[in-house]
């Protein structure tokens, strides 16, 4: 059953991976069609699918190559030409480059990397979110990456450009909060899709690790959240205990666990380090200690006697880091719940399905 019939929803990169799970959510809930990708033939394909599938009334294929600085007013231009307003836009088209930025990787695939992932996704946006404030109303996704909240080593220009859109979009929902339009930033882990291979990143422990991500589940997080409202998606609960994690550890200790998810699996194995697994359940639980210790200080002035804590402004410091990491603390453990939740529904539903 349709529930967004007559509204339109403007996808970019969406002829593969996540981008596509997106169009297919939004096609599924009665919303007409943008798609926006470099390869024309597979966006017709996917148009084709999506009229059969589920009776979409209103598909636009528009080809263009984002690394080209005039593909996004040429975006904006035709859609106006054919008189759509555009109600969602998601800016999911990016992409990386993999290894040491100093003496392996390519700097102008790094500039072309720039321009897609970060100067196409501020000039779409500027452009459709201008329309949607005059109208005062309007959703846009974001896609960013764990990355977003993490240095990424060897791939620092892709991380970098992660950091941006996170920043960037909670700045831009501050500036229209007192509006009817929400922007939301979603966030997944490495992903099962092509994205290593366009980076030149195949068999890296990160590439392994995708595998267990479906596309089609991290859509549907960010889908869920952008309808709601929310600011932010972090796809998957290991995801939700990292960024926990890394909001209160050192950065050079985050760092370091980056690096070593980006590289290469034998490399890895040879030297015999834990697995990303067991040492991200390593910082959650040094995380965990940290707020267990940070919430104490916050609750008792007094707290950890024999304890120097310096002069009056040192304890309100202290004081003020300490809630941060309690506020932040509680944010993910929220999110953790939630996706446990979730998990039991659907294997819930399953069952019953099965029973039938």
């Amino acid at each position: 059953m349709t529930t967004e019939t007559g509204k339109t929803a403007l996808i970019t990169g969406a002829s593969s991976g996540i981008g596509r799970e997106l169009a297919a959510l939004f096609a599924k809930d009665g919303y007409n069609l943008v798609l926006v990708a470099r390869s024309e033939d597979k966006l017709q394909d996917l148009a084709d699918k999506f009229r059969q599938q589920f009776g979409t009334t209103s598909i636009t294929v528009i080809e263009k190559d984002l690394s080209n600085p005039e593909a996004p007013q040429e975006i904006y231009d035709e859609v106006n030409r054919q008189n759509i307003t555009v109600n969602a836009l998601v800016n999911n088209a990016g992409f990386g480059e993999y290894g040491k930025f100093a003496t392996e990787t390519d700097l102008q695939k790094e500039l072309s990397v720039i321009q897609v992932n970060l100067t196409a996704l501020v000039h779409l946006t500027k452009l459709f979110l201008k329309d949607m404030v005059a109208r005062n109303e309007g959703k846009i996704l974001m896609l960013g990456s764990i990355a977003s909240i993490m240095p990424n080593p060897l791939m620092a220009v892709y991380g970098a450009t992660k950091s941006f859109i996170y920043s960037f979009s909670e700045a831009l929902r501050n500036e229209v909060n007192d509006t009817d339009i929400t922007i939301t930033v979603l966030m997944p882990p490495a992903t099962d899709t092509d994205f290593f291979n366009k980076a030149g990143a195949m068999n890296t422990v990160a590439q392994e690790q995708a595998r267990s991500m479906d596309p089609a589940d991290v859509a549907k997080e960010g889908y869920q959240a952008l309808m709601k409202g929310k600011d932010k998606a972090i796809a998957g609960f290991s995801t939700k205990v990292q960024a926990a994690a890394f909001r209160v550890l050192p950065d050079s200790v985050v760092s370091q666990a980056a690096r070593s998810q980006m590289k290469y699996v034998a490399e890895a194995e040879q030297e015999k380090k834990p697995s990303t697994l067991v040492l991200g359940i390593g910082i959650a639980a040094v995380a965990l200690a940290g707020i267990v210790i940070a919430s104490r200080y916050k609750n008792h002035n007094g707290w950890a006697e024999g304890v120097n804590l310096g002069n009056a402004i040192d304890r309100v410091r202290y004081r003020y880091k300490a809630g941060q990491a309690v506020g932040s603390a509680k944010d993910a453990i929220k999110s953790v719940i939630d996706s446990v939740a979730n998990a039991v529904s659907t294997s819930k539903a399953k069952a019953e399905e099965a029973l039938v």
